[in-house]
């Protein structure tokens, strides 16, 4: 793989990862580093990358690892990345600000607490929009199996949200 291909095939992915990586390790600079760490695998595969047939599933793949790996160090400090959604939102409100906040902050904990198959799932399908085909093949495991397991992290999700506004927790 030349300069000019990485360029045209690779570079406009990058954001793909930089997001699916953020959503897995919660960090702005851990997800930095694993693109990166992404990037130079991808560029240091070279000729092998012609029998590749979709190299974002491939980057994803290697993403999606890599994140795990990150998390599974023991140097690992989950760092939240409520205070960044609540910034895009630009309510000026102030409590509409806290009640967003704490919105967010719930979900995204109950998302971290999702087992890490439901957790990696849930990124891919209803973050990054992939296809339940694409999600198959970035995580190797069947197209039924993914929609069991994001039918299950809703229902999750869904059934905790209730609870919580069933008791006004």
């Amino acid at each position: 793989m030349n300069m000019n291909d990485f360029t045209h095939k690779v570079m406009p992915i990058k954001d793909k990862f930089y997001r699916f990586a953020l959503r897995m390790v919660g960090s702005v600079e851990e997800a930095e580093d694993v693109v990166q760490e992404v990037l130079v695998k991808i560029w240091q595969k070279g000729t092998e990358l012609a029998k590749v047939n979709n190299i974002e599933a491939l980057g994803m793949t290697m993403t999606r690892n890599l994140s795990i790996d990150k998390m599974r160090s023991k140097h690992y400090k989950v760092k939240s990345l409520d205070t960044q959604l609540i910034e895009k939102a630009g309510t000026d409100n102030p409590q509409k600000r806290a009640e967003l906040q704490d919105a967010v902050s719930r979900v995204h904990d109950m998302i971290q607490d999702l087992p890490e198959k439901q957790r990696a799932i849930i990124q891919l399908r209803d973050i990054e929009g992939k296809t339940y085909k694409e999600i198959g093949e970035i995580l190797s495991i069947p197209e039924n199996q993914v929609k069991v397991n994001l039918f299950r992290a809703r229902k999750n999700i869904r059934q905790r949200l209730l609870k919580i506004d069933a008791y006004g927790l």
